[in-house]
């Protein structure tokens, strides 16, 4: 039952920071499921459609479970929805490889999740 709580937890933190920063414009899917990258928490948007999937991984290992920290990682997934359009518009427009967008934006999200309270 504790994924559960897990799961309802994730959902909860993910909508309040969608409202905070104003993201109501998409719809928003939730999955909890395996993420075979082992990450504990990811997001993927169709812009054009204004549709986002948000997963929590049901499965991390040993290692990883004593790391984890379920609204910080909702948190960190609104704000890569805050900034994807900007990653997206950047990707198509500038002559930089999609790993250097990817970190920049990685380390932008960081700063923020310390940042907005």
């Amino acid at each position: 039952m504790k994924t559960y709580r897990d799961f309802d937890l994730f959902k909860k933190t993910f909508k309040k920071y969608q409202d905070k920063l104003g993201l109501n414009g998409y719809s928003i899917y939730f999955k909890h499921e395996l993420i075979e990258s082992g990450e504990f928490a990811n997001i993927t948007v169709n812009q054009g459609e204004m549709v986002a999937t948000v997963r929590l991984n049901s499965k991390l290992g040993k290692d990883d479970e004593s790391h984890k920290h379920i609204a910080l990682s909702a948190k960190h997934e609104a704000i890569h929805l805050l900034l994807f359009r900007l990653e997206h518009r950047a990707s198509c427009r500038c002559n930089v490889s999609d790993e250097e967008i990817y970190e920049a934006t990685e380390e932008l999200v960081n700063k923020l999740c310390n940042l907005i309270p």
